[in-house]
């Protein structure tokens, strides 16, 4: 089985006093494989996320920090699931057939950008995955990160809300 931690949307500033709260730390610390979906802002986030586990992440529309370093979009395979990853996957209304058609291939659609934690079916049976952000609710009840715990093909997923 490979633990996945999903983070998006952290908004970590080289200059500010934002950080990621203890209670992130603590599933990092489990982790096989993390993944992040944009809006990180400064590459010192994810030298700290490495080491934890490998990271993977794409940009998001406020890296441009980043930009030429990381893609907008990744396709990975891990433990027999197709993990598609993109910062942005527009309005709530036709996401399901917009990631099916964008990511035909995907067994899981990893997004952010909303800050709104989303864990549902899409098209055909794909996973529309976004784990909100741990750093910045906005409009959310809670800051919140999620997690993938992916066997042989079969996908558990799971949004945490961090205290």
């Amino acid at each position: 089985m490979t633990h996945v931690v999903v983070l998006a949307d952290t908004h970590i500033r080289r200059s500010g006093t934002r950080k990621l709260p203890d209670a992130a730390y603590a599933h990092l610390e489990r982790a096989d494989v993390i993944l992040h979906a944009g809006d990180i802002l400064v590459g010192e986030v994810l030298d700290e996320l490495g080491g934890f586990a490998p990271v993977h992440a794409v940009l998001g529309n406020n890296d441009a920090e980043l930009a030429g370093v990381l893609p907008e979009t990744q396709l990975l395979a891990l433990d027999g699931v197709r993990v598609a990853m993109i910062h942005d996957s527009g309005p709530a209304t036709g996401r399901g057939a917009r990631m099916r058609r964008r990511f035909p291939d995907a067994d899981v659609v990893v997004f952010g950008h909303s800050h709104i934690p989303w864990d549902d079916a899409g098209v055909d049976g794909q996973l529309l995955f976004n784990p909100g952000s741990p750093t910045e609710r906005r409009m959310q009840p809670n800051h919140t990160l999620g997690t993938l715990d992916l066997d042989s093909g079969r996908v558990v997923s799971r949004i945490h809300v961090l205290g």
